[in-house]
């Protein structure tokens, strides 16, 4: 045979033989792994099953996540989420996490981590981020320490808790270990006390811990400084409280990115430990109370593209930062400078000159907001030209616009609002911020003035220009910017109707604030157009007409403080939460569709000529707010309200309501302004008032209400004493509410709550004395209970409420002398005690010597008392016993006087009466005379009318 020829044949018996083995050991191991249809390794049947059960454990897939895991033939390799080596057919990845943020529960898994994951022995990613999966006991399953090959692990916003098990430091090969975020349901977050077992990672080069508490870990610093290979350190929201320790050999010289911010750190900022990690690139440290100098080891951070020391408070004579000393001359890479909210004073172009000039190219963004910077802005803020984001809000910068910033033409973000800004915002200068979408000029003084034909060459996203003179007419130039998602064009001293462009061009909006106008004419019938619209506010305008057809979307709407007219529409947008539309012309009922709005947390009505009873069915899960006083509603109180006991504002003041207060009104637990003045209610104050232990504002004046004052009102805390769980001590609602104090009404400001504090009973039948636990009420301001029938005297521990402003005794029962600690009440600017039975000299002594000249009526119809300021002196003999006086006690001699009377009628009338029945002669001449003069009467009246009837007909 040819030896070409031979060595042919020897190759296919070759290749025959190799391609009968590699079949029959492919159909030998079913059960283990096998090529499969493209030719790739499948996964192992052991590790298949391991996954199978894992989805076992998971109670809910929302999004189909694990859709394509299910049993049979088939590879698990091409499993969502599911990565195999492409040469053993082991799984080494699974990576199943959902998208953060908003709508992530509609996407989330929800279940248990299975412990089948011990299968996965070759596992070297895993990553089960962003969904609700659980160990035992909610925490982090001990079990995960054991996947030995693992090199990246992320289970950050799982909502896990507990002790971080120490058994992840049997992960010697990690090189990425994500802890982040958290929380349990109940707002718990994983904690603990001793992380040295990190020191068993030597090839860790990313840590996250955020959230994680370690507040009792002091030594965290010396524990991450013997990892040299990491490159991210994030220890944010952890509590810590310490950074000022030393470490003598600083190994972190791979460290890039530093994140230290919103711990609990208190001490001068230059004694970190971080300063010479001259190999950071990123490094923010912003939310702690760190104070004083900046070290000028900052200066020589020349690797640093991102430096972020924002939001550090002003923590007593520690009255923010000085970061405005340091030499940042070097400082040449730097990108984003982050200096927002951290009190730091100075002048703003001493600022600008300050950042480093080598950066100008480099430099992208800056913030500078929320400070104390004064001074004027410099033209030559134009060499920054490749600036993306400037922030200067909230200052005190002052003077105009320099031209020259609009030649700032990569700006995309600028925020100028809240300054001391004036002059005039031209198209000249506007027109060279071609890539602008956020623009921010409110609380400034200035005058937008541009050609009515302006052509803007940016489209806006967010424009705010609250408080700017943009006025008489709507800015036509606005008619271009569809792009808008934002605008607040309130205070602008527009007159004006609104254009027929205006639902079209802002079709994509989500807030909308027009308020504080003169806006007339009717609101537009085509808003249902804008169907991104979440929040409206129209308030404060001239608007007329019916409320028309809402965009379906609507979230918030404010239309109060004009002059709508006509019933309220049908149809509110299901998904609204907060409706205004108090001080209006709306007539009619409350439709019944009203209680479709599930969603609703504030109702404002009041105000409006609205009749009939509130709707029975009215009972929205989060409802918090409810005003409809000045009103003409009526009915008794509303039954409905017995659910909902997250109210804390319930205003039904000036209607017709009538009845008995229920005693389930002591069930509305979180209730902290209660107006029902001005009413019809009748009957005693329900007892159960007192388990309203937040309440700062009771208003019964003007109704029916009879009986004596409850027991127990030392148990309204809220007006002994400031507490975090009320609503007000948080977050101050925008409220349309007044008060009667010092003598008229008074409507609050936003954010006012120290003069809320308010009891008023005035103008009922109220009896009995006034009780001393009242006094303890120490936060009350106004305290009013006049016209009522109370009795006894003024208790002498009212000197206590130290900070009583207003007081109103007036029109009651009492008697007795004035307490002289009401000279103790330094802040009182109000008093009124007249239409008593008060006696003595009145006090004399703090405010009392001045309250007179203002209400000289104060002490009016009370006979009993004397001295300054009133021009009646006390003697010694005139001056009352204790607990002489009683005003239904009468006064011996103004009584002497009616009794001498009576008593001398009848003795005079019966001298004659029996002088005349038993003498005979006197009784003929008595009747004689009373003839006589009868006789002389008539002929006179008889006489008088014939000559007025002659001389009538002779005229």
């Amino acid at each position: 045979m040819h030896p070409r020829a031979a060595l042919l044949l020897t190759l296919v018996i070759t290749a025959a033989t190799f391609s009968s083995a590699l079949s029959t050991t492919s159909h030998a191991l079913p059960r283990r792994h096998r090529l499969s249809d493209n030719g790739t390794v499948g996964c192992w049947a052991r590790e298949r099953d391991a996954l199978l059960a894992f989805k076992r454990g998971i109670t809910s897939d929302p999004a189909g996540i694990l859709a394509s895991w299910h049993e049979g033939e088939g590879s698990c390799c091409r499993w969502r989420g599911v990565r195999c080596s492409s040469r053993t057919g082991h799984v080494v990845r699974l990576d199943l996490h959902s998208v953060p943020g908003y709508g992530a529960a509609e996407t989330a898994l929800v279940g248990q981590i299975s412990p089948s994951l011990l299968s996965l022995q070759h596992l070297k990613h895993l990553d089960l981020s962003q969904n609700y999966l659980q160990g035992p006991s909610d925490c982090v399953p001990e079990f995960l320490g054991s996947l030995r090959n693992l090199r990246y692990l992320n289970i950050s916003g799982m909502g896990l808790q507990g002790r971080v098990p120490p058994q992840l430091g049997n992960l010697t090969n990690l090189h990425s270990l994500d802890l982040s975020s958290n929380y349990a349901k109940d707002g718990s977050t994983m904690e603990s006390t001793d992380i040295s077992w990190l020191t068993r990672l030597p090839s860790l080069q990313v840590l996250k811990m955020v959230s994680v508490d370690l507040s009792m870990v002091l030594d965290w610093p010396r524990v991450v400084n013997v990892i040299p290979s990491l490159m991210v350190l994030d220890l944010s929201y952890c509590s810590l409280i310490m950074a000022n320790q030393s470490l003598l050999n600083l190994n972190l010289t791979k460290l890039e990115w530093l994140d230290l911010s919103y711990n609990v750190f208190s001490h001068p900022i230059a004694s970190c430990w971080f300063w010479n990690l001259t190999s950071l690139r990123y490094l923010k440290v912003a939310g702690n109370n760190w104070y004083g100098q900046f070290p000028e080891a900052l200066g020589g951070m020349t690797s640093l593209q991102v430096l972020d020391f924002s939001e550090f408070p002003a923590i007593g004579n520690h009255l923010g930062m000085y970061i405005t000393t340091v030499n940042m001359t070097n400082l040449c890479n730097l990108e984003i400078l982050h200096l927002g909210y951290s009190h730091i004073n100075g002048n703003i172009t001493e600022l600008f000159e300050g950042l480093p000039q080598c950066a100008v190219k480099n430099l992208k963004e800056l913030y500078l907001n929320d400070n104390h910077f004064t001074g004027v802005l410099p033209g030559w803020i134009v060499r920054w030209a490749n600036l993306l984001t400037l922030d200067l809000s909230n200052n005190r910068i002052t003077g105009q616009l320099p031209s020259e910033i609009g030649m700032l033409i990569n700006l995309t973000n600028l925020y100028l609002g809240g300054n001391n800004l004036s002059g005039l915002v031209t198209h000249e200068l506007l027109g060279g911020l071609k890539s602008l979408t956020a623009l921010d000029l409110s609380g400034n003084s200035l005058k937008i003035v541009v050609e009515p034909e302006w052509f803007p060459p940016f489209r806006l996203q967010q424009a705010t220009f609250s408080s700017c003179e943009m006025g008489p007419q709507f800015p036509t130039w606005l008619q271009s910017q569809v792009d808008i998602l934002e605008l607040d064009i309130s205070s602008a001293a527009i007159f004006d109707t609104l254009p027929n462009w205006f639902c079209t061009t802002f079709s994509n909006a989500f807030k909308l604030n027009i308020s504080n106008n003169g806006i007339n004419g009717t609101i537009p019938t085509d808003m249902e157009v804008m169907t991104s619209l979440d929040e409206l506010y129209l308030n404060s305008n001239q608007l007329t007409g019916h409320i028309p057809k809402l965009p379906g979307g609507l979230n918030s709407l404010d239309i109060s403080c004009n002059s709508v007219s006509g019933p309220l529409p049908s149809k509110f947008p299901p998904g609204i939460s907060d409706l205004r539309l108090f001080s209006n012309l709306i007539t009619g009922h409350i439709p019944q569709s009203m209680c479709e709005l599930q969603n609703l947390q504030t109702l404002d009505l009041a105000n409006n000529i609205l009749e009939g009873e509130f709707p029975r069915c009215f009972e929205p899960e989060f409802l918090d707010i409810i005003i409809i006083g000045n009103n003409r509603l009526s009915g008794r109180f509303p039954s409905c309200l017995q659910q909902h006991t997250n109210i804390y504002i319930l205003d039904l003041e000036m209607n017709n309501f009538f009845g008995e207060l229920p005693l389930w009104i002591g069930g509305m637990v979180n209730l902290e302004i209660l107006r029902l003045g001005y009413n019809n209610f009748s009957g005693s104050i329900p007892a159960t008032i007192t388990n309203l232990t937040k309440l700062i504002h009771l208003d019964l004046a003007a109704n029916s209400m009879s009986g004596v004052l409850p027991s127990h009102l030392s148990n309204l805390w809220g007006m002994r004493t400031w507490d975090n769980t009320t609503t007000f001590m948080n977050y101050v609602p925008v409220i349309n509410l007044s008060v009667s104090t010092k003598g008229h009404a008074r409507y609050y400001e936003e954010g006012e709550i120290f003069g809320m504090v308010t009891i008023d009973l005035s103008s009922n039948f109220l009896t009995g004395v006034i009780p001393e636990e009242i006094f303890l009420l120490g936060l009350v301001v106004n305290l009013n209970l006049s016209w009522n029938l109370f009795g006894g005297t003024i208790p002498v521990k009212i000197g206590v409420m130290q900070r009583l402003e207003s007081l109103d005794l007036s029109g009651n029962k009492l008697y007795g002398e004035i307490p002289q600690s009401l000279t103790n009440l330094t802040y009182l600017s109000y008093l009124d005690l007249s239409h008593n039975n008060l006696t003595g000299a009145i006090p004399s002594g703090g405010q009392l010597d001045t309250l007179y000249a203002q209400n000289p009526f104060m002490y009016d119809d009370n006979i009993g008392l004397c001295g300054h300021p009133l021009h009646k002196n006390c003697s010694e003999k005139s001056e009352p016993k204790q607990g002489d006086s009683k005003r239904d006690e009468p006064d011996p001699i103004l009584m002497s006087f009616p009794f001498g009377l009576a008593v001398g009628y009848v003795v005079g009338l019966w001298s004659v009466f029996c002088a005349i029945l038993f003498k005979k002669s006197w009784r003929i001449a008595y009747f004689r005379l009373f003839d006589k003069v009868h006789d002389k009467v008539y002929v006179f009246v008889v006489v008088t009318w014939a000559r007025w009837a002659q001389k009538a007909s002779t005229n």
